[in-house]
């Protein structure tokens, strides 16, 4: 594919997509004072919160909305060795390696999911380490927003539903920091036909607001870490009491939820999934479901 400079498959924006990605990073070294002690200053901190929506806004913005497909896995390892290459590889032949990938039979949700995502983590471990500088992280970042806006503006419109879209919202657990998960399961969402909304870093009455003012079909309440389980069914009921549709569906995911899927019915929710595209299938099953029942009602 020659040489990045000479390239223009990325567009011309690539020194305002640059900026928008510095900017965030250099506030955490200027608060840092060379201290990387703080969790709440840590590079790792702002990459979950700003940096990989961005890389997702990215990849939303220039991705046509297609069912996502279930496709050929990326293995651990893969995904290891790929992580170190945005420090090394300019991002055309960053590129290159994600096309191999591709060719291989992975979708964009699972070079999203499990290369682009843990990649731009492993940047912010490097970093936290000193393994590599504030330059390095920046263009690393970069050369993957890239990356993402080529293979997004890539994917084939599918031919528009005559279907009525279900609408869902997403929100993490009010309190938990990290949205990574809630913006990728919209994403997935919404690149299957749902009219789908994501929160980002609510507090509780943010959220119960929103359900309140638009009767979604669905919200999806994801937990990044450990928590109580009577905190969450309080939550779940506050939610259905708040919500401008009265049979509202209710779905949990995270890894607390992965390790107890008991926990599912004790805290109140009506299905799970174990990764996005599983909580795609749930929640279509229980629309379906949904659907004969208030056939039945009639």
């Amino acid at each position: 594919m020659g040489d990045f400079k000479a390239s223009s498959m990325f567009g011309a924006g690539s020194a305002v997509l640059r900026g928008v990605i510095a900017a965030p990073l250099e506030r955490v070294r200027k608060k840092a004072s060379g201290s990387r002690e703080g969790p709440n200053d840590s590079v790792n901190a702002m990459i979950e919160s700003e940096i990989i929506p961005r890389l997702l806004m990215a990849h939303a913005s220039g991705a046509s909305r297609n069912k996502p497909k279930r496709s050929r896995p990326i293995a651990p390892e893969d995904a290891s060795a790929f992580a170190i290459l945005p420090l090394r590889l300019e991002a055309a032949s960053l590129l290159e390696e994600v096309d191999a990938f591709i060719a291989e039979g992975s979708s964009v949700e699972t070079i999203c999911l499990d290369l682009l995502a843990p990649a731009a983590r492993m940047l912010g471990e490097m970093w936290e380490r000193d393994e590599c500088d504030f330059l390095d992280v920046t263009m690393g970042l970069w050369r993957l927003q890239e990356v993402m806006r080529e293979i997004a503006a890539r994917s084939p419109a599918d031919l528009p539903s005559l279907k009525v879209p279900r609408s869902a919202l997403f929100s993490p657990m009010p309190g938990d920091q990290h949205n990574f998960g809630t913006l990728m399961i919209e994403e997935v969402f919404s690149r299957a036909g749902w009219q789908s909304e994501a929160l980002v870093r609510p507090d509780r009455r943010d959220l119960l607001d929103r359900l309140g003012q638009r009767p979604f079909d669905m919200v999806g309440l994801t937990l990044a870490r450990d928590w109580p389980s009577g905190a969450i069914a309080d939550l779940i009921r506050a939610m259905r009491n708040a919500s401008a549709n009265p049979r509202i569906t209710v779905l949990v995911g995270g890894r607390m939820i992965n390790e107890n899927p008991g926990l599912v019915e004790t805290i109140g929710a009506d299905g799970t999934g174990a990764d996005a595209l599983a909580a795609l299938d749930t929640a279509e099953s229980l629309m379906k479901v949904y659907a004969i029942n208030s056939q039945n009602l009639r």
